[in-house]
C-alpha cells in the first residue's frame, strides 16, 4: 500500500470519527429542542438543570419515548413504575397508571422529580451529581453503599462504583452535561 493511500485512509478515518461526534452532539441538541418546553417546565418545577435532564434522557433512550427497559423501566427517562408511583403520590395524582409513562410529558415530569429528589438528598456533597446519578441508575441503597466505601471526593466515589455499567453511566452523563450544556446555553 502506498504512503499516499495510507495517509488518505488515515485522514478519512479521522474525519469520520469527528463527523460522528458532531452528528451525535447535533442529534442531542435537535432532540432537546423538540422536547424543550416539556423539559424546561419539568426542570423549573423540580429545580434541576434542563441540560442535565436532556443528558439523562439521551443516555437512557436517545429520546425514544416508546423504549422499555429489561427491568421494567418505561419511556424517555426509563422510570420504574414504583418510582413513578412515588412521584404521583407526591403530586396528589389519583389513580395513576404506569402505562401513562410512555407519554413524554408524564415521563419527563416523573423522571425529573426523581432526579431532583436524588440531587437534594446528596446536596451536602461538594458535587452531588455523581451520587445522584448513581442513585438514579442503581438505586439509593447501592449509592449509599458506595458512598460508605469512599472518601468525600466525588471523583473517588465515581471510581469506586462497583457496577461498571453504573460507573460508565455517571461518567457519560456528566461528560455530556458539561459539554453539550454549553452550546444550549446560547439559546
Amino acid at each position: 500500500m502506498s504512503r499516499l493511500l495510507r495517509r488518505s485512509i488515515l485522514i478519512i478515518g479521522v474525519l469520520a470519527i469527528l463527523g460522528m461526534g458532531i452528528a451525535s452532539a447535533f442529534r442531542l441538541e435537535l432532540n432537546y429542542f423538540r422536547n424543550r418546553a416539556v423539559i424546561d417546565d419539568a426542570a423549573a418545577r423540580y429545580r434541576v438543570s434542563p441540560f442535565l435532564v436532556a443528558s439523562v434522557i439521551w443516555q437512557e433512550t436517545r429520546f425514544h419515548s416508546e423504549y422499555r427497559g429489561k427491568a421494567g423501566e418505561i419511556g424517555l427517562m426509563q422510570i420504574m413504575p414504583m418510582s413513578a408511583g412515588e412521584w404521583a403520590k407526591s403530586e396528589h395524582i389519583a389513580n395513576f397508571e404506569p402505562a401513562t409513562l410512555i407519554d413524554p410529558k408524564t415521563n419527563i415530569l416523573a423522571g425529573t422529580w426523581y432526579l431532583g429528589r436524588a440531587i437534594r438528598r446528596w446536596n451536602t456533597q461538594a458535587d452531588p451529581l455523581p451520587y445522584a446519578l448513581a442513585e438514579y441508575n442503581a438505586g439509593r441503597s447501592k449509592a449509599l453503599h458506595w458512598k460508605r466505601n469512599t472518601a468525600r471526593s466525588p471523583e473517588l466515589f465515581t471510581e469506586m462504583i462497583e457496577y461498571p455499567g453504573t460507573r460508565n453511566y455517571v461518567r457519560t452523563i456528566l461528560k455530556n452535561y458539561r459539554s453539550f450544556g454549553k452550546p444550549w446555553q446560547r439559546w
